[in-house]
């Protein structure tokens, strides 16, 4: 597979002096977009805001036809089915379907659900997850030198680069 060279445009410094305005640059820089970001999530607020009220009224309507129809449905359900012969009704402007939903379970306060059912003998309610340690690994890389699928990555530098920037205040 041929590889295709990406040329990337750097401007090396060439001085010290160069290389700190390069730094303060890169901080005026990504402060400005910061900015244009902020600014750009702001008009996509509004925006989302504005709709959001203009599609309140289908909203209210759509709410209101959904309630009127499952009454109706409910009242005659036995003349829509043909006796209960069928749980799919097809009409010129649409189809009424009734489905039975599968049984779910809903947990408040786990931790407290789990402590019940550990004091009740009920553990077999409880999932245990078991997972491999990397940070064990870390502290005894020879123990596992011969594990096939275990690989350490031997330590790397990388570089970070901090433009120094200061916050204002709060005024109180």
């Amino acid at each position: 597979m041929a590889r295709t060279k990406i040329e990337v445009n750097r401007e090396i410094p060439r001085t010290r002096q160069e290389l700190v305005d390069q730094i303060a640059e890169l901080g005026r820089q990504e402060r400005l977009r910061s900015k244009i970001e902020n600014e750009m999530n702001e008009a996509i607020t509004k925006l989302k805001k504005r709709y959001e009220e203009d599609a309140e009224p289908c909203n209210q309507k759509i709410k209101a036809i959904i309630g009127g129809v499952e009454a109706y449905c409910e009242v005659y359900r036995d003349e829509l089915t043909d006796g209960g012969k069928t749980k799919t009704v097809t009409l010129p402007s649409g189809t009424l379907s009734w489905r039975k939903c599968p049984p779910s379970c809903r947990i408040t306060k786990p931790d407290d659900v789990i402590a019940l059912l550990k004091k009740k003998g009920l553990s077999r309610f409880i999932r245990v997850k078991e997972e491999i340690s990397k940070d064990l690994i870390l502290t005894e890389p020879a123990a596992v030198a011969t594990i096939k699928g275990i690989a350490i990555v031997s330590e790397k530098e990388e570089l970070s680069i901090e433009p120094y920037e200061v916050k204002l205040e709060a005024v109180a």
